[in-house]
């Protein structure tokens, strides 16, 4: 029986890499999945409902960025973990990688036992999440971490992991101004190396669904959750 509930999908152009990871992950208790393309993983995950998808960037037919996005559009897949593993190092790539949400980026050539590590943390401070508080409410916005959804008056808003994540610490500490740093730490992790327009980037893309009234910058230093 495996010694964890959850789920994990993983996906590369290269055979050997994907019964690599197949046997390290399942020897440590994960259920695992395995597709050659970014086409055949979003069918898989359809049926699979991973929790975590390892999804490598350069692939036939349909890449790793494209993939994530089509997952990303799946009702019961919007709040999956994405590691993405790739050969390339460019900056491009991983700018991408994380404007699309990722929770990590990882460079090839893979180490197996790092990898299951940083895996176990990522499932680990989710679980820590998931006993702290799950809602707060502010003036006429509510942020649901039970259900990753956040209303707006009358209006319901579904955000996508990291962009939820983004908005509930920052209204968990209204009035505190915190910055990039700060933030990409409390959010993505010490074990993540993410650049710091990442959070730019998330902040954006939170402020054009909930509104612009809510997240102020403060130049300079970061951001904040309004109270006023």
């Amino acid at each position: 029986m495996s010694k964890h509930n959850q789920k994990i999908l993983v996906v590369d152009d290269e055979a050997d890499i994907l019964e690599l990871l197949k046997y390290n992950l399942s020897k440590e208790g994960y259920e695992v999945k395995t597709a050659l393309d970014g086409i055949k993983a979003v069918e898989v995950a359809k049926t699979f409902v991973p929790d975590l998808i390892i999804l490598d960037i350069m692939m036939p037919k349909q890449d790793g960025v494209e993939t994530c996005r089509q997952v990303r559009e799946l009702p019961e897949l919007i709040n999956v973990f994405v590691i993405f593993l790739t050969a390339r190092s460019e900056e491009y790539s991983e700018v991408a990688a994380f404007e699309m949400g990722a929770d990590d980026y990882i460079t090839k050539p893979i180490k197996p036992r790092a990898l299951v590590s940083r895996i176990n943390a990522l499932f680990r401070r989710e679980s820590k999440k998931k006993k702290e508080s799950n809602k707060i409410k502010i003036g006429d916005l509510i942020v649901d971490r039970s259900s990753y959804t956040v209303m707006a008056g009358e209006k319901i808003i579904t955000l996508p992991k990291k962009e939820f994540e983004l908005l509930f610490f920052l209204a968990q500490n209204p009035g505190k101004v915190f910055s990039r740093d700060e933030l990409l730490q409390n959010i993505w992790g010490t074990d993540v190396y993410v650049l710091a327009r990442t959070v730019d980037v998330h902040i954006r893309k939170v402020r054009e669904k909930i509104g612009e009234g809510y997240i102020s910058t403060i130049k300079g230093v970061g951001y904040k959750f309004d109270i006023s």
